[in-house]
């Protein structure tokens, strides 16, 4: 691998390729999974509600509906088990599903702060117990997993959200050092502000919100091209990776006048 070169396997022709995405009923997921039907990929869709993984699949003869919980280790073994049988492989695992709540220090949750930490990363760590011995064995294949750009430094309300993001950043890193020199590729995914049922509830500015279908175009677009790290909206997202560059003194004095909080 060279500076110059993809850090990940181009993915040109999605045709006929095994893809299978947890958290595919409404978002991010839901959008990714539509996309990558229409362009030709056998897409196994998963999430808690069988009957919005119906609907989002409507009728498609290359989608797979395998409802599952990622907190509960069992089922994303079963799921895992049902999609090998039935695919004999999977190309790429696409880790979306996750869970959003507000939090700041004088309103600590500990509750929530729990329920966040088995979703979004306990959760991730299911899928990928489920999902390694598979691409091992294969010895190629890939796993893209969705964080978030709350996750590159501290934000206000995002005491408990943002830890756990934070540590799938330094998850995909770890994962992209052991598997991309076995010939797996590794994808690390940031979105900004998007149109989610999570975000539908935020009482703050959103700088550069979009749509999940638009999200979903870059994901995959990032996908096409290789890139380690995928992130969007650029504008906003290539704003807070300068952020996290300055001195903390700098950055804390920048987020207070930004946010206002």
């Amino acid at each position: 691998m060279t500076f110059l070169n993809p850090m990940n396997p181009i993915l040109a022709d999605w045709h006929q390729q095994r893809v299978w995405v947890l958290g595919a009923s409404s978002g991010i997921g839901a959008e990714t999974a539509r996309q990558l039907l229409a362009k030709g990929a056998r897409v196994a869709l998963s999430s808690r509600s069988a009957d919005a993984l119906v609907k989002i699949a409507n009728g498609h003869a290359n989608a797979l509906t395998v409802a599952l919980d990622i907190t509960q280790h069992e089922t994303v073994i079963a799921a895992r088990d049902h999609i090998v049988h039935t695919w004999q492989g999977i190309d790429l695992i696409l880790i979306v599903a996750g869970g959003y709540g507000e939090m700041r220090a004088d309103s600590f949750d500990l509750a929530l702060a729990n329920r966040l930490i088995d979703l979004n990363l306990r959760g991730v760590m299911h899928c990928l117990d489920a999902t390694l011995p598979v691409l091992l064995q294969q010895q190629k294949g890939a796993i893209g997993i969705v964080a978030s750009v709350a996750g590159y430094s501290g934000l206000p309300k995002a005491m408990a959200y943002g830890a756990t993001k934070a540590a799938l950043i330094n998850l995909s890193e770890c994962l992209y050092l052991d598997l991309r020199p076995r010939g797996i590729g590794v994808y690390l995914i940031n979105p900004g502000f998007v149109e989610t049922p999570l975000t539908a509830n935020n009482d703050f500015p959103m700088p550069s919100i979009m749509s999940a279908s638009s999200a979903a175009e870059s994901l995959i677009e990032g996908l096409e091209r290789g890139q380690f790290h995928i992130h969007f909206p650029k504008k906003f997202t290539n704003w807070l990776r300068f952020a996290r560059l300055l001195p903390y003194r700098a950055y804390f004095a920048l987020i207070h006048k930004v946010t206002g909080l």
